[in-house]
């Protein structure tokens, strides 16, 4: 655990360890999230990767959810053209 003051404004640096160990470099965006009163700070990219290993537990090896989509609007279309 790592202990931090807060300054004026509320504001707290976020130490070095967790920047490097989070790749957060200066100007990126980080967020906080506030859940059974715990604080929990992630990055965009970390939110992305979370997303993709939970949408890849449904998602067999080897099929492209965007190559599924283009061939369903594909065929929707070339019903539609036939109608």
């Amino acid at each position: 655990m790592i202990q931090m003051k807060v300054s004026d404004g509320g504001r707290v640096v976020i130490p070095s360890e967790i920047r490097q160990f989070m790749a957060i470099k200066e100007g990126d965006t980080v967020l906080w999230e506030l859940r059974d009163g715990v604080a929990t700070l992630t990055t965009r990219l970390a939110q992305l990767r979370q997303a993709q290993a939970m949408v890849r537990k449904h998602v067999p090896d080897g099929v492209s959810l965007v190559d599924e989509l283009i061939a369903d609007r594909r065929a929707e279309n070339a019903k539609d053209e036939a109608e």
